[in-house]
């Protein structure tokens, strides 16, 4: 059995994983190619090209690296068709996965080839582009999504669809433990700590290392209690915010930089600081009050909000359908706002311990045995090439221990 699998950024990297490895547990000998992250590669998928390669977002980015892009998707196209796996797998990354109108992406040029298409991650069509119900409807055989409001929109355009949850929901504790986290910071009890989320690669981080570090600096002025956490997952993102410390003159400050254990540090923290992005979803399941920021080129943050029809970008706010954390975006995100905004919530422990309940009702709404929906989804697609192989290996654990009985 092989599966083409293409991932564009850290999120999908992290979902991927947990894909294969949903994959893996009901058939051991599944392979896996295309364009993977290290989570993925470290779950024994091969990448024909380096994921970062499509780690571009925004309008007037991804135009600088057009051409290196369609390049990759025209070369793993070449390389899919060549192979004829049983089936494609696009985990986000919609516009190379998917494409628009005018321009298609690698699925449905795949599915034209008689290759069964899955998409793992609806795009935002519920916020932005809702005109892109029929050109995916084109794309894929089957759309994965993760969010339980969106299952109602893909049934009435008639395309397959499977709520599948997040992985996140099902992994991440319902009752997390701070005080453990805290002991394992080495945290004084009169320490306030705060995490700062400022993006998992260096062009966000261009866009938001300063803001996070000038916004500590603001707060530290305000409450010299605090103590600053910023998880990052890679050593260029690691180096480039070091540099940043230096070149603000701002090493003084109680700034820990921990390498990963993004989790750690929003169990532990009282607030966080949040970049919008998948990382506000993982501070929600941490029950962690947190206040949102995101700045972009400003000729594409015009187009997003010309095409927006939410009034809310951060995920904790969808899918609660209101405004249950700030965000305060392109020009609302100066050091001052944010500090205040952060300082709020510490300054409000009823406000905080109310969050935490809606919080801890999207989790119960999204923990929905994300590894065994996946499986059973993507089953139909992997059935005939299990047939080819021995029945016993396709035996693991669980399975096999089920069957036995």
């Amino acid at each position: 059995m092989r599966v083409a699998i293409v991932a564009g950024e850290a999120s999908g990297d992290l979902l991927g994983a947990a894909l294969i490895r949903a994959l893996k547990e009901r058939w051991p000998q599944i392979e896996f190619y295309g364009i993977a992250g290290p989570k993925m590669i470290a779950e024994g998928a091969r990448s024909l090209y380096p994921m970062e390669k499509l780690s571009v977002r925004g309008y007037v980015e991804v135009l600088k690296h057009l051409r290196e892009i369609l390049g990759i998707r025209r070369g793993l196209k070449k390389r899919i068709l060549a192979e004829k796996p049983d089936v494609f797998i696009g985990i986000d990354a919609p516009d190379f996965n998917l494409g628009t109108r005018w321009f298609p992406g690698l699925a449905p040029r795949l599915k034209a080839a008689g290759i069964p298409t899955v998409h793992y991650v609806s795009p935002s069509i519920w916020a932005w582009r809702t005109g892109r119900l029929r050109a995916i409807g084109k794309a894929v055989d089957h759309m994965l999504v993760m969010f339980p409001f969106e299952e109602a929109i893909y049934e009435k355009a008639g395309i397959p669809v499977t709520f599948v949850g997040h992985p996140l929901a099902d992994t991440m504790p319902f009752e997390p433990d701070r005080r453990e986290a805290r002991a394992q910071l080495r945290l004084g009890s009169a320490a306030v700590p705060v995490a700062l989320l400022p993006g998992s690669r260096v062009s966000e981080l261009e866009l938001h290392a300063d803001l996070v570090i000038e916004t500590a600096r603001e707060l530290l002025k305000r409450r010299p209690e605090m103590h600053f956490f910023v998880p990052l997952a890679t050593r260029e993102t690691r180096e480039f915010f070091e540099q940043r410390l230096y070149a603000l003159e701002a090493k003084e400050l109680p700034i820990t930089i921990l390498f990963g254990h993004a989790r750690l540090a929003l169990h532990a923290a009282e607030v966080a600081l949040v970049k919008s992005g998948t990382a506000t979803l993982e501070a929600a399941l941490a029950r962690c009050p947190m206040v949102i920021t995101y700045r972009l080129n400003p000729f594409t943050y015009w187009l997003a909000k010309r095409q927006a029809v939410l009034p809310y970008f951060g995920l904790p706010n969808v899918l609660a359908g209101e405004f249950i954390v700030p965000e305060l975006l392109q020009r609302d995100a100066t050091p001052g706002n944010l500090a205040q905004a952060l300082g709020n919530w510490l300054d409000n422990k009823a406000a905080r311990e109310h969050l935490r309940e809606r919080f801890a009702s999207l989790h119960a709404a999204l923990a929905k045995g994300h590894d065994e929906r996946i499986a059973q989804a993507l089953a139909p697609y992997l059935t005939q090439a299990a047939k080819n192989v021995p029945s016993d290996s396709l035996l693991s654990g669980r399975h096999a221990a089920v069957r036995s009985r």
